[in-house]
């Protein structure tokens, strides 16, 4: 098409020029207007999904994050483990998790699996035989108590895991005021 031939007739210019430029009075082509209605249906249903009706909370989620990152930091420090780091690991969903499964492998043939005693005594009551503070029940797992037929925890299943059982008994104790 040279400059100065003829517009067909369903090719009609706008009534304005800017810069000395001329439009085309078409309409947008069908795939593209379906692009864009898509994408705004797209965007309504997104928004209402995530903004309004969500499966999980930003809250929840960054709380669970939160206590993987904290059983985290807790068991890499297991060399520095008080009274308060176990009861703060008793406190730690992420732990108490790994500490039942421990506690259900090892420990549930003696203590029943929940913690009310059998051949071993009860784990859940006031009254404890060595000594009811974390730290003692940390050390009763670890070393055992061969004379009354506890076998010694530490070798087998290393800091970590003891720390992680102990953490898991000492949450059905009320925290000391």
């Amino acid at each position: 098409m040279k400059p100065n031939d003829p517009l067909p007739p369903e090719d009609e210019l706008r009534h304005h020029t800017y810069d000395g430029i001329q439009e085309y009075d078409k309409r947008l082509p069908n795939w593209w207007l379906l692009t864009f209605y898509g994408t705004i249906v797209f965007a309504i249903f997104y928004w209402l999904v995530t903004q309004h009706f969500p499966s999980s909370t930003d809250a929840s989620r960054l709380q669970a994050e939160m206590a993987r990152i904290d059983a985290a930091k807790m068991a890499s420090s297991t060399a520095a483990l008080d009274d308060a780091t176990l009861w703060k690991m008793s406190r730690n969903a992420v732990v108490l998790e790994a500490g039942k499964a421990t506690y259900k492998a090892t420990c549930a043939s003696c203590h029943n699996e929940a913690l009310t005693g059998g051949i071993g005594p009860n784990l859940i009551d006031k009254i404890w035989i060595h000594g009811g503070r974390p730290t003692e029940v940390l050390a009763v797992v670890t070393n055992g108590v061969l004379a009354k037929g506890m076998p010694s925890w530490g070798p087998v299943l290393g800091a970590q895991k003891v720390s992680e059982v102990a953490a898991y008994i000492m949450s059905f104790q009320e925290l000391p005021k």
